[in-house]
């Protein structure tokens, strides 16, 4: 293993830095993302903003940066492909443009999650869509996805895949702390299948990233 494929390392962590949510809002005459609802640069406070478009191509950054940072380091170096889960999405949620803030990193790990296995990435999702569309809670469908996250890369790339799964899993719950508060309280929003836009819900149809 060379220096040139530990340099491949950081690129993805800055990789994931980018605030999508911030500067698409920015190119399209949007608010800050920062300015309003969770305070979040993801998909579903940039669908607070009323621009459908604008969050769905939020999204598809989000996932599109951790997914090429990550084959990036597996084009380097495949023994590095497991510390390299994790990177793109500390960028995203730690920041360094935004003061070390950012978004809560569904996104974001999930184009990292298909970057390292397509089978676990799309089991995932699947669990991320059934959650969703039957008990409308997008935060508690990301909780149930990364769940099994780990279980999904440790059978499908190994002990320490699924370790690094492990991780990213903590993280996602750690960034969804205040969302399980309130579905333990019974007070989370719920999103819901109407005519009403959906952008004043406080909970979207999207992946909180």
């Amino acid at each position: 293993m060379d220096s040139l494929a530990l340099l491949a390392l950081p690129v993805a962590f800055l990789l994931g830095t980018i605030p999508f949510g911030v500067l698409l809002s920015k190119a399209f005459g949007l608010p800050d993302p920062r300015s309003y609802g969770s305070g979040n640069i993801g998909a579903t406070n940039v669908l607070r903003s009323g621009r459908k478009d604008v969050a769905a191509l939020t999204m598809l950054l989000d996932m599109l940066k951790a997914y090429f940072a990550v084959a990036l380091v597996g084009m380097m170096s495949e023994a590095l492909v497991p510390f390299a889960l994790m990177l793109p999405v500390l960028g995203h949620v730690y920041s360094p443009w935004l003061n070390f803030k950012g978004g809560k990193g569904v996104a974001t790990a999930f184009g990292a999650l298909f970057a390292v296995s397509a089978a676990a990435g799309f089991l995932c999702a699947v669990l991320w869509l059934l959650t969703f569309y039957t008990l409308r809670f997008s935060s508690l469908a990301a909780l149930v996805a990364f769940c099994f996250a780990p279980i999904m890369l440790w059978a499908s790339d190994g002990m320490l895949m699924g370790t690094m799964g492990v991780l990213l899993s903590t993280l996602i719950f750690y960034t969804h702390r205040a969302n399980i508060n309130r579905l333990m309280r019974g007070n989370e929003p719920a999103f819901e299948f109407s005519k009403k836009d959906a952008t004043t819900d406080d909970a979207a149809g999207s992946p909180d990233a």
